[in-house]
């Protein structure tokens, strides 16, 4: 067999391109506001994760731009040897102090973060604990770990109760990870009874906060204050690519936890650094969510608008709490064609099918920003609305 045949042998993307149903790879050719430009076509962005609506202000774009002028481009190392920057460690204790924690520690990008603290933390003696429903950066941070993986259904604590039970007489260390926010579902975890069974069977809790910060809590700092539970989270992460308006991630925590990691760490100590234009943009973000409040209060505001419009046309939007707003469709060509029209008619929103939910729930996954204007949503509602009755949906 010819190790290329499996890539000879993929045909669906290429078949989806011939039928006009390829979602994928939009080149978009403007910033990510709330409108882009894609073909030279204005459209409606209600697939991206800038929940702040930070990637164009001035103040973060000029940030970058000095940052660009003092260091460079790029800082051509790992944090390990010559690429730590000040301006790195000056990062790291702002999110510590911005999360309430002892210490940070950033990664180059989110799916790197966990990655490489969760493959670290878990050793070939330990367990982690996983919803079936985690993140893509979760799910292959347990496989590169040495312990053993056991998941638990979606957002079910009495299976997880179930799944702890089985090995509670184990001496193994124990760890379980989950999304604070799921990404596709737009559901929070149930952190109360989570924190509970940790409690009851001596587990520590990791929880990736990548579409909760900047999101939940009064402050935005995540999961956590949104529960009025932070302490009861171990190590939290991040991730700079959403409501930070950049790219990398970090975790947060107890020191000693911290600076394990940061010296046991694969995918830190043989990757590349952040660049500075990178780091800066956080730094002027952070500035930008602790001074400027109203920004949360109006991502909220437009989130009640459409959950209440989408839930009012009668759509299935399942259990989504937050600017997460799926519409389930079903099968996945029928939720291509869906796509499609919606494109048509200059909105840009996410199909996302198997393997990114079960089989036969494809959704379109809309999401919202601070940004986006009442013209903007309310002409989303009336697009969906026209598609949502020729497809039956509603």
């Amino acid at each position: 067999m010819d190790i290329f045949d499996k890539c000879r042998n993929f045909t669906r993307a290429k078949e989806a391109m011939a039928a006009g149903l390829y979602p994928y790879f939009r080149a978009i050719q403007s910033g990510p506001g709330s409108e882009v430009i894609i073909d030279g076509k204005k459209m409606i962005m209600i697939g991206s994760n800038n929940y702040l609506g930070l990637t164009g202000h001035p103040k973060v774009i000029e940030a970058a731009i000095n940052a660009i002028r003092k260091y460079g481009s790029g800082c051509t190392g790992s944090r390990f040897l010559n690429g730590t920057l000040d301006l790195h460690e000056e990062l790291e204790y702002r999110l510590a102090k911005f999360m309430n924690r002892e210490a940070a520690l950033c990664f180059s990008t989110g799916f790197q973060t966990n990655q490489g603290a969760i493959s670290t933390l878990v050793g070939k003696d330990d367990l982690v604990f996983t919803d079936r429903a985690d993140h893509a950066s979760i799910v292959d941070g347990c496989r590169l770990a040495f312990g053993k993986t056991i998941k638990y259904k979606h957002n079910d604590m009495d299976d997880l109760e179930r799944v702890l039970k089985m090995y509670a007489d184990t001496e193994a260390g124990k760890l379980i990870v989950t999304d604070g926010v799921f990404s596709m579902e737009g559901d929070i975890v149930k952190l109360p009874r989570l924190a509970e069974l940790a409690k009851k069977y001596n587990a520590r809790i990791y929880i990736d906060d990548a579409h909760s910060i900047g999101v939940l809590g009064k402050h935005g700092r995540g999961t956590g204050e949104y529960w009025n539970m932070e302490h009861a989270v171990d190590v939290v992460m991040g991730t700079f690519s959403k409501s930070f308006a950049s790219l990398g991630g970090f975790i947060a925590g107890d020191e000693y936890v911290i600076h394990y990691i940061k010296h046991h760490a694969r995918a830190l100590i043989f990757s590349a650094s952040m660049p500075p234009a990178a780091v800066a943009t956080v730094l002027a973000c952070l500035d930008i969510i602790e001074s400027e409040p109203e920004r949360l209060e109006q991502l909220w505001k437009n989130t009640r608008k459409m959950k209440e419009g989408f839930t009012s046309l009668g759509f299935n939007t399942g259990n989504s709490e937050t600017p997460i707003i799926p519409i389930f469709i079903g099968e996945e060509e029928r939720c291509f064609a869906f796509w499609k029209l919606l494109f048509e008619n200059g909105i840009f929103a996410n199909p996302t099918i198997a393997p990114a939910v079960p089989p036969g729930q494809a959704l379109i996954r809309t999401s919202y920003m601070a940004t986006h204007t009442e013209e903007e949503l309310d002409r989303v509602l009336e697009t969906f609305a026209k598609l949502g009755k020729k497809f039956g949906l509603i």
